[in-house]
């Protein structure tokens, strides 16, 4: 476990000497702003490639995170004392930054949605150690900080029970349907016997691999075990029907998904309007299915241009091998073409893996694991479990999103930004908005750039448009409207090709992490208004690459930070 003290005091002429003593003290609050998210959350330290949190697992008491809430008003109360008069531009953006997470994650803990949410999708504090240790750079960490995580874990598994059955005694009750889904991800990840543990993977061919085994056997599975019986025997009783899968139906829940939805998106916007705009986007792109399904497949209908999407077996792969190399072609068509719309940034490169089997079941579609330290590259991440269920036509728009021009370009030129500060050169997921908007943007975007390798995988594009947009409205249908999970699943089987195990996967997923899917669409219009309105200001001036580089080469911003930096960009130009 890991709660180390993460307000104190430093001397900012010290740490900082050559600059003026406001810029000195925003200089060091970054920097102990960014160490203490780490502490309180080094598996997300890990996953966004920083060093020297590999030997620990955060603590996921309620206790701890109360504590890293005071750190957190400590933060912003002397963030609050430094004027933003006498501030260069990148400073003022990083006194905006940090004033903005500050707010999010203090507003995250004070709800504290994540106490009572169980389920089998990639939150899942047993995914979120698959996850991690699977993702952990061993040579450069080196086997004994793996190995002392791997020590650790059974207090982070009995301290994430503890957590949720103290929440379920506050009445803030699971979901009936998830902790059956994590029951059962637990007993295959149990069944698969100590020796083929993938907590052991990273090991594996190492001469530490027995005593690995050793921690595996006599603590870490004894407390998945626990921790499974907790879920089963404690838990699932009395937990909610899926006819109340939404926070809505919890203590606390309504105001804490309006400030969930605002922190995934931009202050203000209210749930009824992220609704409304969902509707609309479905509807129009109904009307995108139809013109192209009768272009490409001579289909009438929208409802028929689905389900031929849907149920054409010629549509779908034959082997994973399949899907990795559909990938790799298209990672490499955009890496060629980019040079006409980026500058040439030296960033990582960007390498395809498949996800493991055990998490796959539950796994999305696909996700991006940023570059790592000692040169490792980004990796893209994707679902190759039973790929004759998989559509062939969507993974050239994923691959897109995920690598190049997505989040592997967005986030690996931000690693590059050397001049600001740590925090704001990793990727945040409490500025989603920003980051999942452009991987959205850029599905759009490849098209514009000729990489769809033909009209039949352009399909791929519309289909995980028609995601994103019905994720706004079944996220709000199910939290704020109080929408049985039945009646989230149906409004994505009409809108959507998504097969139903991706149905029920991507509806899961929303009900454990109530508001984050809210931010891709909403992010990608921002952008895409963004760049209508500095092509309509600057005319012939108007540079695509440099625009791009206004939206990738600050770091991760809130919207509103956003807003204004392309406003100033455009004033300057």
């Amino acid at each position: 476990m890991n709660d180390q003290p993460s307000d104190q005091p430093t001397s900012p002429s010290t740490d900082h000497p050559n600059l003026h003593p406001h810029q000195a003290e925003l200089a060091a609050l970054a920097e102990e702003f960014f160490a203490a998210e780490n502490g309180h959350n080094p598996f997300e330290a890990t996953l966004c490639g920083v060093e020297g949190y590999a030997h620990e697992v955060p603590d996921p008491s309620r206790a701890a995170a109360l504590r890293h809430r005071e750190a957190l008003r400590g933060f912003g109360a002397r963030l609050a004392a430094i004027p933003l008069d006498g501030l260069t531009g990148e400073e003022r953006i990083t006194h905006r930054v940090l004033a903005r997470l500050i707010d999010n994650n203090t507003g995250r803990i004070t709800h504290g949605l994540a106490d009572f949410s169980v389920s089998a999708t990639i939150v899942a504090p047993h995914n979120e150690v698959f996850t991690t240790l699977a993702m952990t750079a061993v040579d450069q960490e080196g086997t004994d900080a793996y190995l002392e995580r791997l020590a650790a874990l059974p207090g982070y598994f009995d301290a994430a029970l503890q957590r949720t059955v103290e929440a379920a005694v506050e009445g803030r009750r699971p979901l009936r349907s998830g902790v059956d889904a994590a029951v059962t991800q637990l007993d295959a990840y149990l069944a698969a016997g100590p020796a083929a543990d993938q907590l052991l993977r990273p090991l594996q061919g190492r001469r530490e691999f027995e005593r690995a085994l050793a921690i595996v056997r006599e603590g870490v599975r004894p407390a998945v075990a626990r921790y499974r019986a907790g879920l089963a025997q404690q838990l699932a009783p009395g937990a909610r029907p899926d006819d109340e899968a939404g926070v809505c139906h919890v203590r606390g829940g309504a105001e804490g998904y309006a400030d969930a939805v605002s922190r995934f998106t931009r202050p203000g916007l209210t749930p009824e309007e992220v609704h409304r705009t969902g509707l609309d986007a479905v509807a129009a792109l109904r009307e995108e299915f139809a013109e192209l399904g009768g272009k490409v497949l001579g289909l009438s209908g929208t409802e028929a241009v689905l389900t031929a999407l849907r149920e054409d077996r010629s549509l779908r792969f034959g082997s994973a091998a399949e899907i990795v190399a559909l990938v790799d072609d298209a990672l490499e068509r955009a890496r060629r073409a980019s040079a006409d719309w980026f500058r040439p940034y030296p960033i990582a490169d960007c390498v395809t893996r498949e996800i493991d089997p055990i998490e796959a079941e539950t796994a999305p579609l696909a996700y991006y694991q940023p570059p790592g330290p000692g040169g490792l590259p980004g990796t893209h991440w994707i679902n190759t479990l039973r790929p004759e269920d998989r559509f062939s036509y969507e993974y050239e728009a994923i691959a897109f999103h995920e690598s190049v021009p997505g989040h592997h370009l967005q986030i690996a030129v931000a690693q590059t930004l050397r001049h600001l500060p740590e925090f704001r050169q990793k990727p945040s997921g409490q500025l989603t908005a920003h980051v999942e908007g452009w991987g959205l943007y850029t599905e759009r975007l490849a098209d514009e750039m000729g990489l769809y390798s033909s009209e039949l995988s352009r399909f791929g594009m519309l289909s995980l448009d028609a995601l994103r947009a019905v994720r706004l409205v079944v996220d709000t249908g199910l939290h704020h409207y109080g929408w049985s999970r039945e009646r989230a699943m149906a409004f994505m089987r009409e809108n959507t090709a998504t097969p139903e195990a991706n149905v029920r996967n991507e509806i899961d997923r929303y009900i454990a992490w109530p508001g984050q899917a809210t931010a891709y669409l909403i992010g990608r219009q921002e952008i895409v208004r963004h760049r209508e309105r500095a092509r309509a200001a600057l005319g012939g001036r108007f540079d695509v690459r440099e625009f791009h580089h206004q939206l990738i080469g600050h770091g991760s911003l809130p919207l509103g930070v956003l807003d204004d930096l392309i406003t100033d960009w455009i004033a300057t130009v």
